[in-house]
């Protein structure tokens, strides 16, 4: 059973459902994995909860 598991800025409900089907398709065509046993994890990361470079994200522009 495949599990993803995706870090992420938050993101809109459309982008994800979108992201999930085509993760779950690639298993499909690579692996031949049945599609109900491919699970997407999203791990949504708020700008306030990491840095780089000593930076906190939400003083990071675009990001």
């Amino acid at each position: 059973m495949p599990i993803v598991t995706i870090q992420q800025f938050p993101r809109d409900l459309a982008q994800k459902r979108e992201l999930a089907r085509r993760i779950t398709e690639a298993f499909e065509e690579v692996y031949g994995a049945r599609p109900e046993s491919v699970q997407v994890f999203f791990q949504e990361v708020d700008g306030e909860h990491w840095a780089r470079g000593g930076v906190m994200g939400c003083d990071t522009p675009g990001d």
